[in-house]
């Protein structure tokens, strides 16, 4: 996983590797744990962030292999999907048969629940998961 971010060159000489979400899905299906989930969740996000253009669509070609938990299998596709559509680009194939039958609300307060039903991305709303936009950009 990630130490330090690059400060030139995109990863040219930084050692910096980016997770793709075949590995994230990896690391949940090995920690059940939800703070752990969360953190590398948002650890893809930060390495998506960092990453040259050209090296992105690699990050989520792959279709990660289940992670044990369907709610995370359909939120890795959305977060798949979601950091395509912000660059302008379709997600990857693999993304479209993922969706909940049942909402899913991460953060599952009243308050917490009305403002992601409100602000969550159209790529997580679609597939039944909300999550407030800025919660996914907390990095």
């Amino acid at each position: 996983m990630t130490a330090t971010h690059p400060q030139a060159d995109e990863f040219g000489d930084s050692g910096f590797q980016p997770l793709t979400v075949a590995d994230l899905a990896g690391y949940i299906g090995m920690n059940g744990d939800e703070s752990t989930r969360r953190r590398l969740l948002l650890e893809f996000l930060e390495g998506w962030k960092w990453a040259a253009d050209s090296v992105r669509p690699a990050l989520v070609q792959a279709e990660p292999a289940p992670t044990g938990d369907e709610q995370w299998d359909v939120l890795l596709a959305g977060i798949a999907e979601h950091v395509c559509a912000r660059q302008g680009r379709p997600g990857p194939a693999w993304v479209e048969d993922r969706i909940l039958d049942r909402f899913w609300f991460p953060d599952d307060t009243p308050a917490a629940r009305a403002w992601a039903f409100v602000h969550s991305p159209a790529a997580l709303r679609r597939r039944g998961i909300f999550i407030a936009a800025e919660d996914l950009e907390r990095v």
